[in-house]
């Protein structure tokens, strides 16, 4: 198990990754590291919904819903205005395909930009999988979550097969394909797309695109190209529609999503 030290927002903290990853679809990352100050940044919306275990004292706020949780929650899609703090830092990481989350969370059309606690969709069970972490080892805890993980993706109900298709020719594409061509490649019409989607996504495919691209041009400014340059490469019209764009979704300037903590340790916790 690789252990990296990285600075976020100015504390260093150590970031465990699993030797392996070996479920599609699902990443992990373990943060551990006590700050002088409280922690406070921003998440950034990413293609994927975010449980969070905590060890810690982290507490995410939903900004725009007033909604604030410890212990353990899940991020949805797109979430906008979420915020992370915390001072001990302890926490185990999943990011979740929503195609996955589908079978392994449930429910998952009403997560979307929503920030909620895990015991409202596992019940008993996410009290007790925090409890058998608490005091194991990094490798032990990505064991213990990859085994829940794979037997609730077995007891769950799947997305249609052409759902999955359209999410992974989304993200193919960098969220630069239009609906209609969306809708031919896997033979249904647009408005049925739209529905066993966003039913099963909780997104418009039209909504997942921009989400993809958005999560494109984020990375491309954390890596250090120009605006200019990502906003070209992604498809933007120009560099205004890109600002709209990092505005909507992380409330920030392009040029503030650059240095934005939360990408900062994308590298090394999340090897894209």
């Amino acid at each position: 198990m690789p252990i990296e030290p990285v600075r976020i927002a100015g504390a260093l903290v150590d970031v465990a990754v699993p030797a392996h990853q070996r479920m599609a679809g699902v990443g992990m990352a373990g943060f551990c590291g006590r700050a002088g100050t409280s922690i406070d940044m921003r998440v950034v919306p990413y293609p994927d919904l975010t449980v969070f275990i905590d060890f810690g004292d982290v507490l995410l706020v939903d900004e725009a819903g007033g909604v604030r949780q410890r212990g353990s929650g899940v991020v949805g899609l797109a979430p906008g205005s979420v915020r992370g703090s915390g001072r001990a830092i302890d926490v185990l990481q999943i990011r979740l395909s929503p195609v996955v989350a589908h079978a392994v969370l449930g429910a998952t059309a009403e997560l979307s930009g929503t920030v909620v606690g895990l015991d409202e969709l596992w019940g008993r069970e996410a009290g007790r999988i925090r409890e058998r972490m608490r005091a194991a080892s990094w490798d032990e805890r990505f064991a213990v979550a990859e085994a829940v993980l794979l037997r609730r993706m077995a007891a769950g109900r799947a997305v249609d097969p052409e759902v999955a298709r359209a999410w992974n020719r989304i993200v193919v594409s960098r969220g630069q394909i239009r609906v209609e061509r969306l809708a031919a490649e896997i033979g249904w019409s647009r408005k049925r797309l739209w529905s066993r989607f966003r039913g099963q996504i909780g997104l418009t495919p039209k909504q997942a695109a921009q989400l993809v691209r958005f999560d494109c041009a984020a990375h491309d400014l954390a890596s250090g190209e120009s605006a200019a340059m990502v906003s070209a490469g992604n498809g933007y019209a120009d560099q205004s529609h890109l600002h709209r764009d990092a505005k909507a979704f992380a409330g920030l300037t392009p040029t503030a999503l650059a240095v934005a903590p939360w990408l900062a340790v994308d590298p090394i916790a999340w090897a894209r």
